[in-house]
């Protein structure tokens, strides 16, 4: 009985101490380690977790989606309302439909993007962003981001209200949104800190499953003098992160999270 209790002890302390104290990184940009890692509803439940972050101005960051293709959503009215309601029921486009609140600094996003996926704002990319104080890289604001896909309508399962069910992948939507921006050459840099963690049935605001590796991709925006000019530096996680993650990709695969390594 008391080598099972050993067993057992040695497993908790493996698994929830020392593990996740080694795949804790911030040596890209230290100052992250103090910031919230997740968003909160307008209601005070737990949202979408925080996956992605930029470094640039307000300007940079909107010229930066404007040339990956992405479009400004609308505020929050009985116009833009109505005119997403519409696009879902009629199955028309809405390139600048609204998104819901998110909640992170006791406020509510400062910038929001989405891109269409098929015909109307029922399956779209988007993604909100939060200035916080942070200041990097020549004095630039650091925004934090959470990026998710919708990909259905329905009730949710905490509220039952009506509302956008997203991919649960939302490691893959982080990907497709960085690797978007440096396609369009707008990135100087990437690297990745430490987020929300591995987390394989993580739920969010509207009760929808979500799983990721944990990590928060971060873009370092090209000044516009310099965009365009050729795909970003990619800087490596430390080694044993680059372990954690292979083996995270490896349990998507067998349990169907389907989860994406970041880039090295």
């Amino acid at each position: 009985m008391e080598w099972v209790l050993a067993v057992v002890a040695a497993y908790l302390a493996l698994a929830y101490v020392v593990l996740p104290a080694c795949w804790r990184h911030y040596q890209h940009l230290p100052a992250m380690e103090d910031l919230p890692t997740c968003t909160r509803t307008a209601g005070g439940i737990q949202g979408d977790p925080l996956n992605v972050a930029l470094i640039g101005t307000a300007d940079e960051v909107q010229r930066a989606f404007a040339a990956a293709g992405w479009s400004p959503a609308a505020a929050l009215g009985v116009r833009s309302d109505l005119g997403i309601a519409a696009s879902v029921l009629l199955d028309r486009p809405d390139p600048t439909a609204p998104v819901s609140t998110l909640v992170l600094w006791g406020r509510k996003q400062d910038l929001a993007f989405e891109r269409e996926v098929g015909r109307s704002a029922r399956r779209r990319n988007h993604v909100r962003f939060w200035r916080s104080d942070l200041r990097e890289r020549g004095d630039r604001p650091v925004w934090v981001g959470a990026a998710t896909r919708d990909d259905r309508v329905e009730l949710s399962r905490r509220t039952g209200q009506i509302t956008h069910g997203i991919d649960g992948d939302i490691d893959a939507e982080r990907a497709f949104l960085v690797n978007g921006l440096d396609a369009a050459g707008q990135l100087a840099e990437v690297f990745s800190v430490t987020g929300i963690g591995p987390t394989l049935n993580g739920r969010n605001g509207g009760g929808d499953r979500y799983w990721t590796d944990g990590d928060m991709w971060v873009g370092v925006l090209a000044p516009q003098t310099e965009a365009g000019r050729g795909p970003a530096q990619r800087l490596p996680s430390p080694q044993l992160v680059q372990v954690k993650n292979t083996l995270w990709a490896w349990l998507g695969s067998q349990v169907g999270a389907g989860g994406t390594a970041p880039a090295e």
